[in-house]
């Protein structure tokens, strides 16, 4: 889990230099999206030539998956990605934090999640937090940039996170039903034929042979690290791992990426944006419950030291 977050928060500094020189941001998440696809689809099929059964999704469900990838891929990444281009990344990688505090507002107002002091103030300083990075945008900007335009940023990355929170909610049973490469591989076709039409024009138009050669290992880290590896170091973390502790190693997002930016000359990072992080991290300590799960010593003799044995419990 702390190699997938370490290679979230590079990702931002990585893809916004790529953009600043030769690419857009819908390029970005156009070559993301097919890139992912491509990687997916070929694991499926060694997993076939090895002999592994594959998962058979009905009409239904394929449809269903249609929709998550809209929220959880299309408009997740094009708004983040997009939020990039115009703002910092350091200002991108904080706005990331507040997924925790933006699904459990969703699980309240949806699921009737139960809404406790703790919980409500903890919102209300993450909240505090993200409203500074939007207003400050433009103080974390290595270059003299539009105040306007570094707001607009952090407000899509902030409604990327809500898109994503928003598939986590909504289509939650739809993912624990299959494997990670049978959701993502259909979720990522659904994503490429999406994005691809908007995208199309401006890619054919590209200026291929003077497209500098560190922009083009930029993207490839965000296509084949960023989201093929990341999202299978998350899957394998989540099987050994509970979910509280998950949610601590995110917090390596912003470290990482704060400090990639800063060496890269991408952002700056000042006293604002420190107050910022302290606040979000703070609102979502709170939400989270203070920390770790506390587990008995019952608890601990009781675990299976199988991880195939865990995951049939957890599935029962």
């Amino acid at each position: 889990m702390a190699f997938a977050c370490i290679i979230w928060g590079l990702m931002a500094p990585f893809a916004k230099d790529a953009m600043r020189v030769d690419f857009t941001g819908i390029d970005m998440v156009a070559f993301r999206v097919a890139g992912g696809a491509l990687c997916f689809w070929l694991t499926s099929w060694v997993q076939s030539l090895c002999g592994k059964k594959q998962e058979k999704v009905p009409l239904r469900d394929i449809g269903m998956f249609f929709l998550a990838s809209l929220c959880g891929i299309s408009f997740n990444q094009g708004m983040y990605t997009v939020g990039i281009s115009f703002t910092s990344p350091v200002n991108a990688s904080i706005m990331t934090t507040t997924l925790p505090i933006i699904s459990l507002i969703l699980s309240i107002v949806f699921l009737h999640e139960r809404a406790t002091w703790q919980k409500i103030v903890g919102i209300a300083l993450a909240l505090s937090g993200a409203l500074m990075v939007i207003l400050t945008s433009h103080t974390a900007s290595a270059e003299p940039t539009n105040p306007y335009r570094d707001a607009i940023g952090s407000i899509m990355c902030v409604l990327a996170q809500c898109s994503f929170a928003s598939y986590l909610v909504i289509f939650g049973k739809l993912i624990k039903k299959y494997s990670v490469v049978t959701c993502m591989k259909w979720m990522m076709l659904f994503a490429t034929v999406t994005v691809w039409p908007f995208a199309l024009p401006h890619i054919v138009s590209l200026p291929w042979q003077d497209i500098a050669a560190q922009s083009y290992w930029e993207m490839g880290f965000v296509v084949f690290f960023g989201t093929y590896c990341a999202y299978i170091l998350m899957t394998w973390a989540q099987q050994v791992l509970r979910p509280t502790q998950v949610s601590i190693y995110n917090y390596f997002q912003p470290v990482i990426s704060c400090l990639a930016s800063v060496m890269m000359g991408l952002a700056v990072f000042g006293y604002l944006q420190a107050i910022s992080i302290l606040l979000v991290f703070s609102g979502v300590y709170l939400v989270t419950g203070g920390g770790h799960e506390k587990t008995t010593a019952k608890e601990v003799c009781a675990e299976p030291t199988d991880s195939k044995e865990r995951l049939s419990n957890e599935q029962k």
